[in-house]
């Protein structure tokens, strides 16, 4: 199984997802990674991806997928249709952890990070962009990653019957 925590840039998915990936003992994959360099410029320069500039980019995190049994994802995910591209591409199930949090704290955090190439001017326009997933463990930010850390493995693997649990999203 593959777990993918999403959400929008500075929500913690690279922060939490590795975290959650050692916890667990399998690997880690940042979909920060697989950007070209192309996109990489756009989204410093403050100009967001469209949706052919994320083609290539969903391709190449699925083919990584697609060799994994178990692993953690850290990406964006924003709509459906992504989603729907990287659920079909584990071939061992996926489970989505959503990372939410509002336009002012994810800023102040963005703000905060550095060594990144996401300017946070393109914040809004990925709060605009975003569909919220239905089948999802729905973890907000407000916490410090230990212990979201401790709601996703909670909410996963020891809540079955709860309102954490999460269903299987096929």
């Amino acid at each position: 199984m593959v777990i993918l925590v999403m959400g929008v840039s500075g929500s913690g998915k690279s922060t939490v997802g590795l975290c959650l990936a050692r916890r667990l003992g399998v690997p880690f994959i940042d979909a920060d990674d697989f950007h070209e360099e192309a996109s990489i410029q756009k989204m410093r320069g403050g100009i967001p991806l469209e949706d052919r500039d994320r083609t290539g980019w969903l391709s190449r995190i699925a083919s990584r997928l697609a060799r994994e049994e178990r692993a953690v994802l850290a990406c964006s995910a924003l709509r459906e249709r992504y989603r729907r591209v990287l659920r079909k591409a584990a071939p061992h199930g996926l489970r989505i952890v959503y990372l939410y949090g509002d336009l002012t704290l994810v800023r102040q955090r963005l703000i905060r990070r550095l060594n990144h190439f996401f300017d946070a001017r393109l914040l809004e326009s990925q709060f605009a962009e975003l569909e919220e997933p239905t089948q999802a463990l729905r973890i907000s930010i407000e916490k410090p990653p230990d212990d979201i850390v401790q709601d996703v493995i909670r909410g996963l693997f020891h809540a079955e019957g709860s309102d954490h649990a999460v269903p299987e999203d096929k």
